[in-house]
């Protein structure tokens, strides 16, 4: 059940909207805001439906034309929405990846956050796009423990959510109390084995009982007991256990507080997000840091930029 902000617009016609952008970018000067209002209101298959009939009507490239027509910000949304969700992902994780210096948020983001059926989808068109194997790029250019729970999270092979056993809940809280804070240096590979693992609804009990048991939430036992990247990671995937909308919420409402903003993580998690479940985060980001999303965004970007992020944000939540 999708909960996105983006679905299919109808009446649709790919080959009006075709013309509709060629007229807008054509000649000189461009029309960013018919650009904008046509990319954000029509859903992914059909963008790739309107790139179709562009390049069938005018034998261009509709994404060549908005790089070449675009700039800035405002460019790399446009183009970000003109990319198959598959492999939007994988165009991320491959950038994250390349050249010197691997940009682990990246990693932490999509790895933590997809369902095992978004993975194995990831690692497919990532192969067919790129040639390469995505699991032996990531050990490539990671390591230790970090590598290890990227390598798990990879496998994608998470419990389905079946019953929850109370007596393997209580065994898993255990591990995970003697692991931490019972012990002296932290048995990360505990943590890695049943963060990586165990199936979403057995996890939230485990949390609950490891609360009962040690008088710790687990994210203040991985705060103290592990650092760096690790500690990004597995607190990434506690939270996506808990709740991804909320996850994604936090990731947004810190890309723009403070000075500056984040503008890639912003854009990344507002295209990938769209048709999933923006709603939901729009609906904990006012519960959790009491403002809307809208407003945040009113407040902290400008421009065409503004105005589709705007739209794709569906409205506000007063």
């Amino acid at each position: 059940h999708m909960r996105g902000t983006v679905t299919a617009f109808s009446p649709f016609d790919a080959r009006a909207d075709a013309e509709a952008l060629r007229k807008a970018m054509k000649g000189m000067g461009t029309d960013e805001e018919t650009v904008l209002k046509v990319l954000t209101t029509r859903n992914n298959a059909q963008r790739q439906e309107i790139a179709a009939a562009f390049k069938t009507l005018f034998g261009r490239d509709l994404v060549d034309d908005l790089k070449s027509e675009l700039t800035g910000k405002f460019e790399t949304l446009m183009v970000s929405l003109m990319r198959p969700a598959y492999i939007f992902d994988a165009h991320a994780l491959k950038h994250a990846i390349k050249g010197a210096g691997t940009n682990e948020k990246i990693l932490t983001e999509i790895l933590a956050s997809r369902t095992p059926a978004e993975v194995q989808q990831i690692k497919q068109v990532y192969l067919q796009e790129y040639e390469a194997n995505l699991e032996d790029k990531i050990t490539g250019e990671t390591s230790g423990h970090f590598q290890r729970m990227l390598v798990v999270l990879l496998q994608a092979n998470r419990d389905p959510d079946a019953g929850v056993n109370e007596s393997l809940v209580e065994q898993d809280a255990q591990v995970l109390f003697r692991a931490g804070e019972l012990k002296w240096g932290t048995d990360e590979e505990k943590f890695i084995t049943i963060l990586g693992t165990r199936s979403v609804s057995h996890l939230r009990r485990v949390f609950d009982k490891y609360m009962t048991i040690s008088g710790f939430q687990i994210e203040e036992t991985i705060d103290r007991e592990t650092s760096g990247d690790l500690e990004k990671l597995l607190l990434a995937v506690v939270k996506c256990v808990r709740s991804v909308p909320a996850y994604f919420a936090e990731t947004l409402y810190h890309s723009m507080k403070g000075a500056g903003t984040d503008d890639d993580t912003l854009i990344r998690v507002m295209v990938s997000r769209s048709e999933i479940d923006l709603l939901d985060i729009r609906r904990e980001f006012r519960k959790n840091f009491s403002k809307s999303l809208y407003h945040m965004i009113q407040k902290d970007t400008s421009g065409d930029y503004r105005k589709a992020l705007l739209l794709l944000c569906g409205g506000d939540d007063e």
